[in-house]
């Protein structure tokens, strides 16, 4: 007699969800080795929870070994439908606690970097309410790219985001929050420093930092003159960069602040090389009602409205 294979049941349970959820911990840790921390089980027991789900799947997952860890193409077929599966049963709880009268569940927000300093702190006061309001609820942030944030709000995985308005998709809903003044600036060791007039010739001499992330085509133009011989993904590379007293670069006015207030920095002639960032706040469009959501979304829609007044 054949022995019938043991598979996820169509509705999981707790040990399936347990199952699932180790392993979205080794997939985003890279191993098993780097994932005992995270989940404060030893290695044997990781494999062993790895072992059953493939056995409770019919499906090889990824290959450990000598050679290191490494999904199998199956492997990240399933790490994506787990990503779904748990984001939705993290839904299901957010909004069945929300028919009690306290706030309860899980806000996961994605926010763009190196936001901390914007002196308008609508997101530290917005999730300072939510957390008055609803003293259980959990609140876990991923400092990611935009376009990342972009598709784990799509796909789920995030409830909210906060991104720079550059382009508009379809499924999505943006609320304006603020915009950022970024302008260029050098170091205090940099030729240009005391330079009072920094004129187009004055940027193609010298080395410029430029971002190698998505900008609109106005901040592009402004760019052009520059002679870019180097390149950072984000604003704290750019600020390293133009610290080391060889480049000069753009950055926002409040990231800045903290070194042109103590003469390490100063801005270029800011009236002429500035643009603005406008930040808007997305949402998933169709996306089920969820309490803790929907009230950190009314804390920061009315202090980007009071701010605007």
């Amino acid at each position: 007699m054949s022995r019938r294979k043991e598979t996820l049941s169509a509705q999981p349970g707790d040990a399936d969800l347990r199952l699932l959820k180790i392993y979205r911990k080794v997939v985003e840790c890279g191993g098993f080795s780097a994932a005992e921390v995270e989940l404060n089980i030893s290695r044997a027991a990781i494999s062993m929870a790895m072992n059953d789900l493939e056995t409770r799947l019919g499906l090889r997952l990824c290959q450990r070994g000598r050679s290191g860890f490494a999904l199998t193409d199956d492997g990240a077929e399933v790490y994506q439908a787990t990503l779904q599966l748990l984001a939705a049963v993290e839904g299901f709880r957010t909004r069945v606690n929300g028919l009690h009268a306290w706030l309860k569940g899980e806000l996961n927000i994605g926010i763009t970097d190196n936001l901390v300093t914007m002196p308008q702190m609508h997101i530290t006061n917005s999730l300072s309410a939510l957390k008055e309001r609803g003293p259980e609820v959990r609140i876990n942030i991923r400092m990611i790219p935009p376009n990342e944030i972009e598709l784990a709000v799509l796909d789920g995985r995030l409830h909210t985001g906060v991104i720079p308005a550059l382009k508009t998709l379809p499924g999505l809903h943006y609320r304006p929050l603020y915009a950022e003044t970024s302008q260029l600036y050098c170091a205090s060791g940099h030729p240009l420093f005391e330079v009072d007039e920094v004129t187009e010739q004055h940027l193609g001499e010298c080395d410029a930092v430029v971002p190698a992330y998505a900008q609109t085509p106005e901040v592009k133009a402004l760019h052009e003159p520059l002679r870019a011989s180097a390149s950072a993904t984000d604003r704290e590379g750019i600020a390293f960069l133009i610290l080391s007293d060889r480049y000069i670069g753009y950055l926002p006015t409040h990231y800045a602040e903290r070194w042109v207030a103590g003469g390490r920095m100063r801005a270029l002639n800011p009236e002429r090389w500035h643009y603005l960032t406008h930040y808007s706040a997305i949402t998933r469009k169709g996306a089920p009602p969820n309490p803790v959501l929907d009230t950190y979304l009314e804390e920061l829609h009315r202090r980007a409205a009071a701010h605007d007044r």
